[in-house]
């Protein structure tokens, strides 16, 4: 159970969601996470063990630029409640993708291993989540 907040619009978008994550706080208050993405196509992350209004300070809040943006408050179901398990996740290979998940995979192990499998094209990839 863990809350999700995505904004897409034309002026900054930071504020709505910290404001949105203190809303959704009653649903994860293990870790909080906002991701951005920048005019420059950047993306600006801040994420922490902690609830929302400890975790963001106004010098975070200032870095956290740009008009798109993803919050995630969590509470953790499984692994780990190290600050490596807080959300949005952000992988920079190779041209950056970042996303927030609430569930579980029970079957994470196969969709790995189909993933990585060599023999089938990219194309012919069908995940069900």
């Amino acid at each position: 159970m863990c809350g999700i907040v995505g904004i897409a619009g034309v002026m900054p978008v930071n504020q709505s969601i910290y404001d949105a994550l203190t809303v959704l706080q009653h649903r994860g208050q293990d870790a909080a996470g906002i991701i951005t993405i920048d005019a420059n196509n950047c993306f600006r992350l801040r994420k922490a063990n902690g609830m929302v209004s400890d975790i963001f300070e106004a010098r975070h809040m200032q870095r956290l630029q740009g008009n798109m943006g993803i919050g995630h408050v969590r509470y953790p179901t499984a692994g780990s409640s190290s600050a490596s398990e807080a959300q949005p996740f952000y992988v920079n290979s190779p041209y950056g993708i970042t996303l927030a998940h609430n569930g579980n995979l029970t079957n994470a192990h196969e969709l790995r291993k189909k993933l990585f499998e060599e023999k089938a094209p990219p194309h012919q990839y069908h995940f069900r989540f």
